[in-house]
């Protein structure tokens, strides 16, 4: 017997069982009106009346459980009640479709999801949108099948790699950062635990060197496996060259450890595809055992990066030891993953396109430099990568002032890349403070005492005898307060906007107009100005091309591929009803920035560069664009300055 008489009342019940909320929270969860709440609660209030509870309103605060009588209630038939948790934010929607999909052997209907989940139909066809978009990312297409409903096709690697990818950014996103905590409903009968301790002693045994986050992927990435074969979707016919044997004997014997699942082995090609898995994201013990032999010349490959930022940019990072040891070290593991077409998900990019805008930058130039010399393209999610190792090359060659006061542990399971990006960050902000080590979670909680003066984490970790701070890999300005008064260069001088920007070429738009024809008719200026060559426009329609300069808030930063100009200038310009910039994404520019920037005077141009994250972070676009003049924008220019230091 049926415990309520419609699948609504449970999920309500348990709502409501969980927290006291009030009508108009509830009646937006289940996409009625608060009528069908009412409603709803009084037919909830007739079922457990049988069982002592009641649905209680109380004023101000909404509908919460009350429990009269506690043995009545104890006989309730749980296992009648308890429910799947329904998605409710576009976020959560998109990710639990995308499963729906992954997962389904047979075509789905957009009409019995809705009726599932309480939403309409419209609901869920505009977040098909995002669905289809993040499939094309992994090469993989969603059918419709007459009177059936929609069927995903595509490759069974992609398959995996996309479930793994969104099981692994929700394991990211929870607060606990730990496998026993993490409760995903299509994992639910697979022991990570279990996972964990086979893969832990088995790359501890070949001495395979993981990141904490990669080690945690993998996991993940196992357990996918073990879901897929259990289904009847075990893989064949893998090709996996190039990848030495130690890390295939590793795979062999991770492998092993499926049969406790499975109850058999597993094919030779499974065993392929976890080893190329474990190949990109390895952390190698020296730079030459990280190339596999097929993709050697990550050496070579930097080399030519780096010559032709120096080249383009006239930013000599060649002897930068440091950097050429990370860059090569990143690209060979990077070349395995796109080689195989393994995406690894970026969660900082927008933080890097913003906070590193001119290392993103070079970094995207010097890529569509030497991509005649890759045999495989490069995602954006990899170009924010590369980008924070040139970023924090630039950071550590060209910045000055720094001295030596405090010592500070730092404590992360961050991958090597974020990693140098926190430590660029900090001693950028703090070039009195001196970063003595960077340590992982596990090394931490073996230490007895800390010898350095405090902590710096970016995890949750129990004090010892030194006082901890804690951070995100991009540091709020509270967090930065937290680890101490600031003594900051000033990367953004006011000079700049008296230097580089001037009445003549500020310009507001108030029809419409096209992004062509607004790169046409500035280029034209520019270049009877003298500040620019014929070159310069099809090197910056080329730059526009390869990725959009928005750098958020609506604010643009079209610019050349290298340093073109014959002058530095910005022209400014204020679009008030909008310049269509990305027509794949829909998105609008309203505040643009277009740069001109020459070689002679490339040294002022990371600071041009952090005039315009303040501008985003202040969120100063509305403001802006009430400027009427150039004086306008300069004033608002300059008190967004100030604040920022």
């Amino acid at each position: 017997m049926t415990l309520f008489p419609y699948q609504r009342l449970a999920y309500l019940f348990d709502a409501i069982q969980s927290e006291t909320l009030p009508q108009e929270e509830l009646a937006k969860r289940f996409d009625v009106s608060t009528r069908t709440i009412r409603t709803d609660v009084a037919a909830l209030n007739d079922v457990l009346a049988s069982y002592g509870a009641s649905v209680t309103y109380e004023r101000g605060l909404g509908y919460r459980l009350k429990v009269d009588d506690p043995q009545a209630f104890a006989a309730l038939p749980m296992q009648k009640y308890q429910v799947k948790s329904i998605p409710r934010t576009a976020k959560e929607r998109v990710d639990a479709l995308l499963l729906k999909f992954l997962m389904a052997s047979l075509p789905i209907k957009l009409d019995d999801i809705a009726e599932e989940w309480f939403v309409s139909r419209g609901t869920l066809q505009h977040d098909m949108t995002s669905v289809r978009e993040q499939l094309s990312k992994y090469q993989l297409t969603l059918d419709t099948v007459p009177r059936q409903g929609i069927k995903l096709t595509g490759g069974e690697s992609a398959i995996r790699a996309c479930i793994t990818d969104i099981l692994w950014h929700q394991f990211s996103m929870e607060n606990e950062r730990s496998l026993n905590n993490f409760k995903q409903e299509i994992l639910a009968n697979i022991d990570l635990t279990y996972i964990e301790k086979v893969l832990q002693n088995s790359v501890n045994r070949f001495d395979i060197r993981l990141t904490n986050e990669g080690r945690q992927y993998l996991i993940i990435n196992c357990a996918v496996s073990i879901l897929r074969i259990t289904r009847g979707h075990e893989i064949v016919s893998y090709d996996a060259e190039g990848i030495d044997g130690v890390i295939r004997s590793t795979a062999s014997e991770i492998s092993k450890g499926f049969v406790y699942f499975l109850g058999n082995d597993v094919s030779f090609a499974e065993e392929e595809y976890l080893s190329v898995q474990i190949s990109a994201r390895r952390i190698p013990n020296n730079v030459a055992s990280a190339k596999p032999e097929s993709e050697s010349n990550s050496d070579e490959l930097v080399d030519y990066i780096l010559t032709y930022i120096n080249d383009s940019y006239n930013y000599d990072l060649r002897n930068d030891t440091k950097l050429k040891t990370d860059l090569s070290t990143h690209l060979a593991a990077m070349l395995t993953r796109v080689r195989y077409q393994i995406n690894s998900k970026n969660p900082l990019l927008s933080d890097i396109k913003q906070y590193y805008p001119f290392a993103y930058d070079v970094t995207l130039s010097a890529m569509a430099n030497v991509e005649h010399k890759l045999p495989y393209p490069i995602s954006e999610d990899e170009l924010g990568y590369l980008a924070v190792h040139i970023g924090v090359g630039l950071e550590r060659n060209y910045s000055v002032g720094y001295t030596r006061h405090p010592h500070a542990l730092v404590v992360t399971d961050s991958g090597n890349s974020t990693v140098r990006m926190i430590e660029a960050k900090i001693v950028r902000e703090f070039p009195q403070l001196k970063l003595s080590r960077v340590i992982d979670l596990q090394e931490y909680e073996g230490l007895v005492s800390v010898d350095e003066d405090f902590v710096i984490t970016t995890v949750r970790l129990t004090e010892k005898d030194k006082p901890i701070v804690k951070i995100a890999p991009f540091p709020t300005p509270y967090q930065l307060e937290q680890v101490g008064r600031l003594a900051m260069i000033d990367r953004t001088k006011p000079y700049i906007l008296e230097r580089f920007f001037d009445e003549r070429h500020f310009m507001i738009v108030k029809g419409k107009m096209t992004q062509e024809a607004l790169f046409k008719r500035v280029c034209k200026k520019l270049e009877a100005d003298g500040y620019i060559t014929k070159e310069f426009y099809p090197s910056l329609v080329e730059r526009e091309s390869i990725v959009s300069t928005l750098l958020g808030e609506g604010i643009a930063l079209p610019h050349s591929l290298g340093l073109l100009a014959n002058k530095t200038v910005v022209v400014t310009i204020l679009a008030p009803n909008g310049i269509e910039w990305n027509k794949d994404k829909k998105e609008t520019a309203n505040v643009i920035f277009l740069l001109a920037i020459s070689k002679a005077e490339y040294e002022e141009a990371m600071a041009i560069y952090d005039l315009f994250v303040t501008f985003v972070r202040e969120k100063a676009t509305k403001r802006l664009l009430n400027s009427k003049s150039f004086n306008d924008f300069q004033v608002i220019a300059k008190d967004s300055l100030g604040r920022s230091v």
